[in-house]
């Protein structure tokens, strides 16, 4: 009872704190869960078919610079251009002179059976025939034919056909006489169909390497097929919608391949850190539903940043203003974007939905939970003596990188890329060695700027200046084929390039432009070499803004962008003295060509600036949710990386285990992605996330705030 006169006043309750938004979007799939897992696997089909119903045309890619520009000449012409090939005629053993009658014989017979394929060649030439000693090799000991291939388009596939199977024919009846043939169409097959092999060899391996490693991760079939599940769900997904995407985006053959494994890594990656973080919270006594929403305000927090992360950062990648980044940066931005849809939606309907039987299936001794008495030991230690240990650890990273300040941007050309054991590439390498230049000629493209232009004297003139080996015109575009002193990548390459294109001297009227796989590379490379910087910037500055915003401190981005420029200098030294320096050829099974893909350097370092992410906050988060309970500083470092290290060794591990594909594909740029890739993630989850960091934050003295 009040006394009289006074008014109840009603004392106001604190308002309740708003959740985050991944705990509310994990409640409305735990709510919704039939309709959450349904809309996820018809995302999937839908995605699926879209790519197969609407038909779209896909967009070519655009050579950059000078090559970019006669492509883009040769592009608009309709006419047919034909394509050359080349077949070299020696003897197999004992090195006999091309003057020798059986090799006379059997080139004889092959220029005859190739002229007798209905329509199927022209402008062919023989070292026979008088005119054409630039057809025997300067050692006398080989002979070289060559022809186009003749149109039109619709019949041209059937007319390479024709010429392939003549020249069997030949080589049949001249067992003795080695007919090795490469060219245009003969090198574009052999890429286009060790791409096919490697997506092949790539899924083969990949995919039991993980299960293996999720069983040890997680010591439970159900619990290991979750992520497995999400995953290829994730891929399916994302390959449905980049074919959709193909329509506006220029995607080439290795965006495949880098979506193909990128997907497993990080679809596993997420679905992991969100997975063990339930497990934990039900291990600890919670309820599933708990549980559930502990994790999705836990482990979903750093898996949407993480994935937010990874995208903007290849985000700069467009900032090189290249084709070929534009597919790899769609491709990888879809497959990472829809990989952190999917951990934060359908993956708490699923574990909602099995409760506790996502433990079924028990594999004994195997997905041992809680802390790390490793790592835990080692971070106990390394904050005890953080100036010693961090400095050792910074001390091994700088000797890793060392190499790297040596490291030459240099593409590889088609023999570079792929094994001697792919018939048209040992083709190409003899006749380069006899013919140095015949395999790949660069390809001169002239082109009227007004009509008639092209048949002014002075370009036929200026033209045979060039000593074409072939030239072939279709309407207003003449395409002439001239020999490198050195047709592969380098600096000799280089330097032939640059002669021949100071060489082109054309009158007014007619513009001109030098194209080619050598021609290709060296514009490539120069324009990553040059953007690059931009790139670098772009991304530093963005990780530096994201990781303020998300731990509210100027002094922890600070420390993590230097501990991933750290991870990654060592990656790339590792990179340089396997690939450029030419250790571990036979053990990985490639030729040193004296350089590094111009574009992996820059690749590398937004992808994994990106990943780093992953494990970068996922430790930070659970340091400071000891903070937060009022541990010390140096005890909430300890077990925070204690606690977290299981998640981050087994991510890692199946993370190394999905870019260590790549060293068994055949492509040399494949091999240089699963090695640098996988040293960087492995350094990073050990080196750097279980000492540096640590150590670091010990110096500091400060809580990460």
């Amino acid at each position: 009872m009040l006394p009289e006169g006074k008014s109840a006043t009603r004392v106001a309750e604190p308002p309740v704190p708003r959740r985050p938004l991944t705990e509310r979007i994990a409640g409305w799939s735990v709510r919704h869960r039939a309709l959450a897992i349904t809309g996820w696997f018809a995302l999937a089909v839908v995605a699926v078919l879209a790519s197969a119903v609407l038909g779209l045309d896909s967009k070519n890619s655009t050579d950059p610079g000078e090559s970019g520009r006669a492509d883009r000449v040769l592009d608009a012409q309709t006419a047919y251009l034909p394509l050359q090939e080349n077949v070299l005629v020696q003897a197999r053993t004992g090195g006999a002179p091309f003057t020798d009658p059986a090799l006379r014989a059997a080139t004889e017979d092959l220029t005859r059976t190739l002229r007798a394929a209905p329509g199927a060649v022209t402008a062919l030439r023989s070292p026979l025939e008088p005119g054409n000693g630039d057809l025997v090799s300067r050692d006398g000991r080989s002979g070289l034919v060559d022809f186009q291939i003749a149109g039109p388009h619709d019949d041209f596939r059937e007319h390479y056909a024709a010429a392939v199977r003549a020249v069997e024919d030949a080589a049949a009846r001249h067992p003795a006489v080695r007919f090795a043939q490469a060219g245009d169409k003969s090198l574009s097959d052999a890429v286009n169909d060790g791409i096919k092999d490697d997506m092949q060899r790539a899924e083969y391996f990949s995919l039991p390497l993980t299960v293996v490693i999720l069983l040890l991760v997680f010591g439970s079939l159900v619990a290991a097929g979750i992520p497995l599940l999400l995953a290829v769900t994730t891929m399916l997904t994302a390959f449905g919608l980049l074919q959709v995407a193909a329509h506006w985006v220029p995607v080439n053959s290795a965006t495949s391949s880098v979506v193909l494994l990128v997907g497993m890594a990080v679809g596993i990656d997420y679905s992991l850190f969100y997975l063990r973080r339930e497990r934990e919270e039900r291990a600890a006594g919670r309820g599933v539903a708990e549980a559930l929403g502990v994790a999705a305000r836990t482990s979903g927090h750093v898996v949407v940043v993480s994935g937010l992360t990874v995208m903007l950062c290849l985000a700069g990648l467009l900032l090189t203003g290249l084709d070929n980044f534009k597919g790899l940066t769609a491709g990888t931005v879809l497959v990472v974007g829809v990989a952190m849809l999917g951990s934060v939606t359908v993956l708490p309907a699923l574990l909602a939905a099995l409760g506790h039987r996502v433990d079924k299936g028990r594999v004994p001794g195997l997905g041992r939970r809680g802390e790390s008495r490793f790592w835990t030991a080692v971070a106990r230690r390394v904050v005890r003596r953080p100036l010693l240990w961090g400095g050792l650890a910074a001390l091994l990273l700088v000797l890793l990188t060392l190499p790297a300040f040596g490291m030459r941007l240099q593409d590889a050309a088609v023999t570079d890329s792929l094994p001697r054991t792919v018939p048209a590439v040992d083709a190409a390498v003899r006749v380069q060695q006899a013919f140095p230049g015949a395999a790949s000629p660069a390809r001169v493209v002239l082109w009227e700027k007004r009509p008639g232009a092209l048949d002014d004297p002075a370009v036929r003139a200026a033209v045979d200046r060039l000593h074409p080996v072939s030239t072939a015109r279709a309407g207003r575009v003449l395409v002439a084929r001239v020999r490198l002193a050195d047709s592969g990548t380098g600096p000799d390459a280089e330097r032939s390039l640059r002669g021949l294109r100071a060489r082109i001297a054309v009158p007014d009227g007619v513009g001109h432009a030098v194209a080619g796989k050598t021609a290709f590379a060296h514009d490539f490379t120069e324009v990553v070499r040059d953007r690059s910087p931009l790139v670098f910037g772009f991304v530093l500055t963005l990780a530096f803004v994201l990781l303020a915003v998300t731990f509210r401190s100027l002094t922890i981005p600070l420390v993590s962008i230097l501990l991933n420029l750290l991870s990654l200098g060592a990656a790339y030294g590792v990179l340089t003295w396997v690939f450029q320096d030419g250790h571990l050829e036979s053990a990985l099974g490639f030729r040193s060509y004296g350089g590094v893909v111009g574009w992996l350097p820059l690749f590398m370092f937004v992808i994994l600036f990106g990943l780093s992410m992953d494990y970068h906050v996922f430790i930070l988060s659970r340091i400071r949710e000891r903070l937060a309970a009022g541990a010390a500083p140096a005890d909430a470092v300890v077990a925070g990386v204690g606690t977290s290290s299981g998640v981050v060794t087994g991510a890692a591990a199946i993370m190394t285990a999905a870019f260590s594909v790549f060293v068994v594909l055949s492509a040399i740029e494949y091999k240089m992605m699963g090695v640098g890739l996988a040293v960087a993630v492995l350094v990073d989850a050990t080196v750097v996330r279980g000492v540096l960091l640590p150590a670091a934050l010990a110096l500091l003295g400060r809580r990460p705030r």
